[in-house]
């Protein structure tokens, strides 16, 4: 409790202390009065002795609604209920310091600074307390609204830092000089750079190619000056710098920012290697189905003409087979005939490897021999490997054990590999060499028995980059309109898909290493009995009737198999052969397949339905094995086919096997 002569120290000066006009009661209640504070005093009944204006102000009540008045009445219940606890603190002599929110009737909840008072005589019990108190309700109010704006501001900060530090985007801030302010974890990543080792570095440093920087600082400088932006917020694509000094491209979109009378530039970009990779890739895709179109057109072009070509070539090589027979007993007349003949036949082999080349159709195994498709396609590239100056070695394993595979796509593969040591070897320098091995790899445990095709070349050899991706579609190391890089990774799948594999070797010393490997399926056991021998026992009775609008090539095939002892007649179209067969009885039919008026399927159709048995025993000799009706029609009729240019051995071997 504080003794009445205690209270007067709570002012400025000691009551003794002031002059005499200020002890006026008068003045004393004046200032009680106009203070800015509530002040009220309250007895020991808790009723109101005094309440200055400020507290009838707040209350809305005159004095004499207040004065003598009960707390609780004036207050009311809930705010009474919640001074009882202190009014026995306070009427015990204790002074408090409160604040807090009081609900009061008709102003709600109000938060409120108060300090009680007790007073009394000396040694005697308090007599009232008097209330001093501030209405910081709106202070408060204003307090909790900037807490709550702070608390905003910090999530948002938060929020924005956790969009900034997570963005996939490289985001890279600058003041308004070109020095970085900010740089995020996806552009540390993107530029391969620290945040803390960039920090106040100028920009075009850290991740500008050299030959940008010059524009960039003049740009700056423009901005400065009060110049106009011309790029902000345009999507701009160019190169940015990493930090091992590697360029990549990137895409960005550039804003600026006022803040606080400073000036920002913020930068967001994006990495376009992937896209432009992507972009690449269908470039190429796109060029090599352009190729693709150009080779079909250029296929089905030089198959007419290769087919054009069997005719003659057929004639030639029969002619000289026949020539040979007649020179028995001249030996150089007969050396002739054979080199005409080999000769005949080495073009024969060509055109039958392109026609096989382009052929289009389903994938067929069978017993080949991997020497002959190696000397098959040597035979197509010898004269590009010459020409060249690229000297070409085989060393060929002997009596190699034949493999169960599609001929025509092992061959494709043989074809892809020398075609690829000869573009390697393109711009080499100094003797240019080629070396085509095969061999045998033993059964191992829990390893089959396996052909193997090495090709290797002197040439520059493969980087250690590019072997990673040496098998990739698409992927190339030729210049611009060489190659479309889908032949090594079409002839890893089709050697895969066969069993076996397709790889580069390690490293050599000099020139790249491809090796072909194929499984063993069967050994294909030769028939050694000459065609010859295997006719002479049917050709004494068997007869035979020869039909192609070719005059001098069916007299040819007459020639070949009046040789063998068989019985011939020859008729240059499908109607004659018909008038023929009508008068005539006939063993085995040989017929052209592509024929004015009635063709080879007509004639066959009209055997059908007027000699059922004998259609059986017809043959057909084409040179148009690209046709899809030619295939469709000797699949459907199950017919045999033999293929222009054909030897004589071939023919006798063809009919011996038609007539058993």
């Amino acid at each position: 409790m504080i003794p009445s002569r205690e209270l007067s120290s709570l002012g400025m000066m000691r009551w003794a202390e002031m002059p005499a006009a200020v002890l006026d009661q008068r003045l004393s209640s004046v200032l009680l009065e106009h203070i800015t504070a509530r002040l009220s005093v309250i007895d020991r009944g808790h009723r109101y002795v005094y309440a200055n204006r400020e507290v009838l102000e707040f209350l809305g009540r005159p004095a004499s609604d207040v004065i003598g008045h009960h707390l609780s009445q004036v207050v009311g219940a809930a705010a009474y209920a919640g001074y009882q606890p202190l009014a026995t603190r306070v009427f015990s002599g204790e002074a408090l310091r409160l604040e807090g929110w009081v609900e009061y009737p008709g102003h709600g909840l109000r938060y409120l600074r108060e300090t009680f008072i007790p007073y009394g005589p000396v040694d005697g019990e308090v007599e009232v307390v008097a209330v001093f108190g501030r209405d910081h309700t709106e202070l408060k109010l204003r307090e909790q609204e900037l807490a709550s704006r702070l608390d905003d501001l910090n999530t948002s900060e938060a929020l924005k830092t956790a969009i900034v530090d997570h963005a996939l985007a490289a985001l890279v801030t600058t003041d308004e000089v070109g020095q970085i302010v900010e740089f995020n974890p996806a552009a540390e990543a993107m530029f391969g750079r620290t945040r803390a080792a960039v920090m106040g570095r100028p920009v075009s440093l850290v991740i500008m190619p050299e030959r940008y920087r010059g524009p960039h600082e003049a740009g700056m400088r423009r901005l400065q000056a009060g110049g106009a932006p011309r790029f902000m917020g345009k999507r701009l694509e160019m190169y940015a710098l990493r930090a091992d000094g590697t360029e990549f491209p990137m895409e960005m979109v550039l804003w600026r920012t006022d803040a606080h009378g400073h000036v920002f530039y913020t930068a967001s970009i994006a990495d376009l290697s992937e896209r432009h990779a992507a972009a690449t890739q269908i470039a190429r895709q796109r060029e090599a189905l352009r190729q693709s179109e150009k080779l079909t057109a250029m296929g089905s072009l030089l198959a007419g003409v290769a087919h054009e070509l069997n005719n003659p070539l057929a004639i030639v090589m029969g002619r000289a087979s026949l020539l040979e027979e007649k020179c028995e007993s001249q030996p150089e007349l007969r050396a002739d005939a054979q080199r005409v003949r080999e000769a005949a036949e080495r073009c024969g082999r060509i055109v039958r490897t392109f026609l096989n080349m382009a052929r289009s159709r389903p994938t067929t195994r069978g017993l080949v021999a991997l020497n002959g498709m190696v000397r098959a396609a040597v035979e197509m590239l010898q004269y590009g490997y010459r020409t060249h100056g690229i000297d070409l070695e085989l060393t060929l394993a002997d009596a190699l054990p034949d493999v169960n595979v599609d001929g025509d796509q092992i061959g494709q593969v043989v074809m892809n590999l020398l075609v690829n040591a000869q573009q390697a070897l393109a711009g080499a320098q100094g003797a240019r060499r080629v070396h085509v091995e095969t061999g045998l790899e033993p059964a191992r445990a829990g390893c089959e028995a396996r052909v193997w095709l090495r090709v290797s070349d002197n040439g520059p050899g493969v980087s250690s980059d590019a072997r990673e991706r040496v098998f990739e579609p698409f992927f190339t190391t030729k210049p611009d309109g060489v190659g479309t890089g889908l032949g090594l990774a079409v002839s890893r799948t089709v050697a895969r898909d066969h069993g076996g594999e397709l790889a580069l070797e390690p490293e050599s010393p000099q020139g790249a290493s491809f090796r072909l490997s194929l499984p063993i399926d069967g050994v294909a056991v030769a028939d050694t009995a000459p065609a010859e021998t295997a006719a002479s026992g049917a050709s004494l009775q068997a007869r035979i009737l020869v039909v192609d609008d070719e005059a001098e090539l069916a007299d040819v095939m007459r020639q070949m198999l009046e040789n063998a002892g068989y019985e011939v007649a020859t008729a240059e179209s499908g109607a004659v052969a018909l008038e023929l067969l009508a008068t005539a009885r006939f063993d085995a039919v040989i017929s052209d397949l592509r024929m004015p008026d009635m063709d080879g399927a007509g004639l066959w159709r009209e055997v059908s339905a007027r000699h059922p048995l004998l259609a059986r025993s017809m043959l057909f000799v084409t040179g148009d094995t690209l046709s899809p009706d030619a295939r469709e029609f000797l699949r459907g009729a199950r017919c045999d086919s033999l293929d222009k240019p054909f030897s004589k051995a071939d023919l006798l071997a063809r009919v011996a096997d038609l007539l058993r």
